[in-house]
C-alpha cells in the first residue's frame, strides 16, 4: 500500500508557480541529469572519501536505483534513510527521486523508539542505515524492529563492515548494472521527500515536500544568495538528513549544479579545516556551531578564505555573534528564519546594521518566490481561512508559497491544527511586519514556560540575555518546580570561561527593561551546549541537567 500524501494548497495556485517559471516543473533527478550533461566532470560531492564528479555520482545513482527497483521499491513507496552526511546519503536522495519514491531521511543518532515511530507512521517499506556509527549498530537495531513494523521489508546496510544477517548490503545494490534502470519521470508536484522536525516539542512531525517545493521554492532561497549566479560550493555543517540539510541534494546539486562539501560529524576543527581545504562559497550551520568555531579561532588563529556567506538557522542568532562572525570570516552573515513546516525568510547579503533596533529579531524581507509571509490573528479558529491583523501588529506568523509542503504525514490532526482552509502554514511563532515589509520574530505561541499561571517566552529572554557582554551562547528552558509548576532556567556558555551569576544576569535584564517575572531563576553554566543529531541545541538534555542539579535564585 502506498501512503496517501495529499496537497493542501489549491491546485491552481500550485500550478501558477510553474507557469510563471517560479518552479522548474522537473523532478529532482532530471534536474540533476541536466547539470551532469552540461558539465560532466564538475565535482558533485566532497566527503571523507574524497571527491566524486557528477558523472561518477550519476553512475552510482543509477546502479542504486536499479538495485532498489529490483528489490521491489516502487513509485510512491516511502524509504527511510538514516545515513551520515556523505556520498551514500546523496546517492539515496537522487536514486529514490529517480524511481519516484519518497525519501524519509532522519539523522543517525535518533533513538531506536523514535526511528520505529517514524518508519511506522510513514509506512516505510525499506530503510538504509550504516553497519556501524560512533559505537552504535544502526542497521542491526533497525533490523530488530521488523517484528513491529510489518510494512518494513528491507533493511539496507551501508559499510564499512559486514552487513548483519538479514540485511541487504548497500555495496551489492551499487554493483547493479546501471544500464538496467530507466528513470520514472515522476510528477514534479508529487512527494519526493519527508522532512522531520527536530522533535524539540514532542514526537517529531513529518512533513511531505514535492520536487517543485524543494527545487523551486527552497531553490529560490539559495538563488538569492548567489550574487554572480555561479554554481555554489556549499559546506554543510548540519546533517543532510535534517530539515536544514534538505537544501543539499535537492537545492545545491539538483537545482543549482553546485558542489556539496560534507562532514560526517561536526567539530569546530573539522569545519575550519574544510573551509581552508575546500574554500566553500557558502557555509550552512546553526549559530552554536559558529560560536564554537569562533572560540577555536580565538585559541588558535589561522588565515581563512572568505566565503560568500555564512547561512545560519535553526536557533536564534544574536547580534554580537553575527557581528563577530562577519569580522572574523570576512563575509555577510545570513540569519535564516525557517522550519520544516514550510516557512522561510532571511536577511540576505546586505548589511543589516540599520535593522537591528526594534522588537525581537529581524528576519529579513519575505520573498514571495520562496514563501509569502503574513501576520494572522492567533485567536482565529483552527483550519479557518487565514485572517490578517493590522499592519505593525504582533500576531502569528503564517506562510504560503512555492516552498509550501503538501501536508503532514499520517497526521490529519496536524493538518487541521497547522494549516488554514486556504493552505497557509501556521507556524506558532509570533511576529510583526514593519512598514518596509521586513519581518521581526518576537516569540512563540507554543514554546512557553508557565510559572505560577503566567506565560514566559524562552525565546524573548534568550534574545535579551544574548546581549550581555559575557554571554557567549544561551538557551532558556523550563524546569519543574513543586511550588510554581515551572521555573525558567538559563543555560549559558560564558565568554573566556568567566563566571556569571543570576544576580548579574538579572541586573542586565533590568537594564534591558525585561519584566522581573520573566527573569531566569535557575542558572546552568556549561563549557558548550549539547546538540541534537539534527545539529540544534538539545533542549531536552539541558532540561534534564537543570532539573538534576540546579542553582536557584
Amino acid at each position: 500500500m502506498t501512503l496517501a500524501l495529499h496537497d493542501l494548497l489549491p491546485a491552481r495556485l500550485r500550478r501558477s508557480w510553474t507557469v510563471d517559471g517560479t518552479c522548474p516543473d522537473l523532478d529532482l533527478y532530471s534536474l540533476y541529469r541536466a547539470h551532469q550533461v552540461a558539465d560532466p566532470h564538475r565535482t558533485a560531492v566532497v566527503d571523507a572519501k574524497g571527491k566524486l564528479c557528477y558523472t561518477a555520482l550519476d553512475r552510482k545513482v543509477r546502479s542504486l536505483a536499479a538495485g532498489l527497483t529490483g528489490l521491489g521499491v516502487r513509485p510512491g513507496d516511502v524509504v527511510g534513510v538514516q545515513l551520515p552526511a556523505g556520498r551514500h546519503a546523496v546517492m539515496a536522495d537522487l536514486a529514490l527521486a529517480a524511481i519516484g519514491a519518497v525519501a524519509l531521511p532522519f539523522p543517525v543518532g535518533r533513538g531506536r523508539r523514535e526511528a520505529a515511530s517514524l518508519l511506522a507512521r510513514s509506512e516505510a517499506v525499506a530503510v538504509l542505515a550504516p553497519v556501524g556509527h560512533a559505537g552504535s549498530r544502526p542497521a542491526e537495531d533497525l533490523l530488530a524492529l521488523r517484528g513491529e513494523l510489518p510494512l518494513l521489508r528491507w533493511v539496507i546496510a551501508a559499510g564499512p563492515g559486514d552487513a548483519p544477517e538479514g540485511c541487504v548490503p548497500l555495496a551489492g545494490l551499487l554493483r547493479t548494472d546501471a544500464g538496467e534502470f530507466r528513470p520514472g519521470r515522476p510528477d514534479p508536484d508529487a512527494a519526493v521527500r519527508i522532512l522531520v522536525s527536530s522533535g524539540s516539542e514532542a514526537e517529531p512531525k513529518m512533513v511531505a515536500y514535492s520536487h517543485n517545493a524543494l527545487a523551486g521554492g527552497r531553490g529560490n532561497f539559495l538563488a538569492s544568495l548567489l550574487p554572480d549566479g555561479r554554481p555554489p560550493r556549499c559546506l554543510f555543517l548540519v546533517p543532510l538528513a535534517s530539515a536544514f540539510g534538505s537544501n543539499g541534494t535537492a537545492v545545491a546539486l539538483a537545482r543549482h549544479g553546485g558542489t556539496l562539501v560534507l562532514l560526517e560529524r561536526f567539530t569546530a576543527d573539522a569545519a575550519l579545516d574544510a573551509i581552508v581545504a575546500h574554500e566553500p562559497t557558502h557555509v550552512l550551520g546553526v549559530p552554536t556551531m559558529i560560536r564554537m568555531m569562533l572560540d577555536r579561532l580565538a585559541e588558535q588563529p589561522r588565515a581563512l578564505p572568505s566565503p560568500t556567506a555564512l547561512v545560519l538557522g535553526g536557533a536564534v542568532l544574536d547580534a554580537a555573534t553575527a557581528a563577530e562572525a562577519r569580522r572574523v570570516f570576512g563575509c555577510p552573515v545570513v540569519n535564516l528564519y525557517g522550519s520544516a513546516d514550510g516557512v522561510n525568510c532571511h536577511t540576505g547579503l546586505e548589511d543589516p546594521a540599520g535593522e537591528l533596533d526594534g522588537p525581537g529579531v529581524w528576519a529579513g524581507r519575505p520573498d514571495p518566490r520562496v514563501a509569502d509571509i503574513r501576520i494572522a490573528s492567533p485567536d482565529a479558529p483552527r483550519h479557518a481561512p487565514m485572517a490578517e491583523v493590522p499592519a505593525g501588529t504582533v500576531g502569528e506568523i503564517v506562510a504560503r508559497g512555492p516552498m509550501t509542503p503538501l501536508c503532514y504525514v499520517g497526521a490529519p490532526d496536524l493538518d487541521a491544527r497547522y494549516r488554514t482552509a486556504d493552505g497557509w502554514v501556521r507556524t506558532g511563532d509570533l511576529g510583526l511586519l514593519g512598514p518596509d515589509g521586513g519581518l521581526r520574530v518576537v516569540g512563540r505561541l507554543k514554546d512557553v514556560v508557565i510559572r505560577g499561571g503566567a506565560n514566559i517566552s524562552p525565546a524573548e529572554v534568550e534574545v535579551e540575555l544574548a546581549t550581555h557582554p559575557l554571554v557567549r551562547d544561551v538557551v532558556c528552558v523550563g524546569v519543574p518546580d513543586p511550588l510554581m509548576g515551572e521555573r525558567l532556567a538559563a543555560c549559558v556558555v560564558s565568554r573566556d570561561g568567566r563566571g556569571l551569576t543570576l544576580d548579574q544576569l538579572g541586573a542586565h535584564l533590568d537594564a534591558r527593561g525585561l519584566e522581573r517575572r520573566k527573569h531566569p531563576e535557575v542558572l546552568l553554566l556549561a563549557d558548550e551546549l549539547p546538540l541534537t543529531p539534527a545539529g540544534k541545541p538539545d533542549r531536552a538534555a539541558l532540561r534534564e541537567r537543570c532539573a538534576a542539579g540546579r542553582v536557584a535564585a
